[in-house]
C-alpha cells in the first residue's frame, strides 16, 4: 500500500515523547544564535528512526523530499536514511538523481547528525571515480554544513584507502571560524591515521601550527602521549 510525507508525519508525532525532545533541543543546540536554532524535534531515538527507514524505504522520491524539507528534525533524518538506503540499491541513474537531489537540499541537512550519517554515502560514493572539484566547491560555502559535507563526504574514501582526497579538503578548511568544521576535520584526520599514522603525522607537521585547537585535539586524540603533547606545547615534532 502507497503510503505519503503526510501519512509517516502523524504516525511520527504519535511515537514522539516529549520529555526526550526537550533533551533533543538542548543537546542539538536549538537556542536562539546557537547553530541548531529553532529546529523542532519531536524526541524519537535514531533506532526507531531507522527502523522506519526499512519500514518506508519504498517511499518515492518526491515523497521523501518533502520530508527532507519538513521543520521536524527526525523526518529529515528519516529522509536522509531512506535516500542513503535507495542509493545503495539503486542503479546508477537512481543514484545520480539522489546526488543531485542532496545537493539541492542542503538547507534542509542542517545538523552534524544528518551530514553524518548521509554525505559519505552518496555524495562521497558518487563521487568516487569522478572529479572531486564539487567537495571543493562545498568546502568553500558559506553555509557551515556544505562545508560539512565536504569533508564528511571523504569518509568514504578514507574506509576504501584513499586518503589524499580528505586530506586536500582539510587543507582548504584550516582557517574555518566554525567549531563544528573543527571537529570533523580533525575526526578524519584521526580516521586517515588509524590507517597510515606517517601519513597524519606528516599532513600535521606541515600545517598544525595553524589549525584551530579543537582541529587539533580531536586529530592527535589516539597518539601515543608523549607525541601528543609535542604537538600540545607546539615543540618541535619528532619523527616517528
Amino acid at each position: 500500500m502507497r503510503t505519503n510525507e503526510r501519512e509517516i508525519l502523524i504516525r511520527m508525532e504519535r511515537l514522539g515523547d516529549p520529555k526526550k525532545a526537550q533533551v533533543h533541543q538542548r543537546f542539538f543546540k536549538t537556542g536562539p544564535g546557537e547553530y541548531g536554532e529553532g529546529d523542532v524535534f519531536l524526541g524519537i531515538r535514531v533506532p526507531e528512526t531507522r527502523k522506519l527507514a526499512r519500514e518506508y524505504q519504498t517511499l518515492s522520491l518526491p515523497e521523501t523530499i518533502k520530508l527532507l524539507q519538513s521543520p521536524i528534525h527526525e523526518a529529515r533524518h528519516l529522509a536522509l536514511f531512506i535516500l542513503v538506503r535507495a542509493y545503495g540499491k539503486g542503479d546508477t541513474a537512481l543514484q545520480e538523481q539522489i546526488y543531485h537531489l542532496y545537493l539541492q537540499n542542503t538547507r534542509f541537512i542542517n545538523n552534524w547528525d544528518l551530514v553524518d550519517t548521509s554525505a559519505e554515502h552518496i555524495v562521497g560514493t558518487w563521487l568516487r571515480h569522478q572529479s572531486k572539484a564539487p567537495l571543493h566547491t562545498l568546502a568553500a560555502s558559506e553555509l557551515v554544513w556544505e562545508r560539512r559535507i565536504a569533508i564528511m563526504a571523504t569518509f568514504h574514501y578514507i574506509k576504501q584507502g584513499e586518503f589524499d582526497p580528505t586530506l586536500r579538503i582539510a587543507e582548504l578548511l584550516l582557517a574555518d571560524e566554525h567549531d563544528l568544521i573543527h571537529k570533523a576535520t580533525g575526526w578524519m584526520l584521526r580516521e586517515i591515521g588509524k590507517r597510515d599514522l606517517p601519513l597524519e603525522v606528516s599532513f600535521l607537521k606541515a600545517h598544525y601550527r595553524r589549525m584551530p585547537r579543537t582541529m587539533l585535539r580531536y586529530a592527535i586524540e589516539k597518539f601515543p602521549e608523549d607525541l601528543r603533547q609535542q604537538y600540545l606545547r607546539g615543540t618541535k615534532i619528532a619523527d616517528l
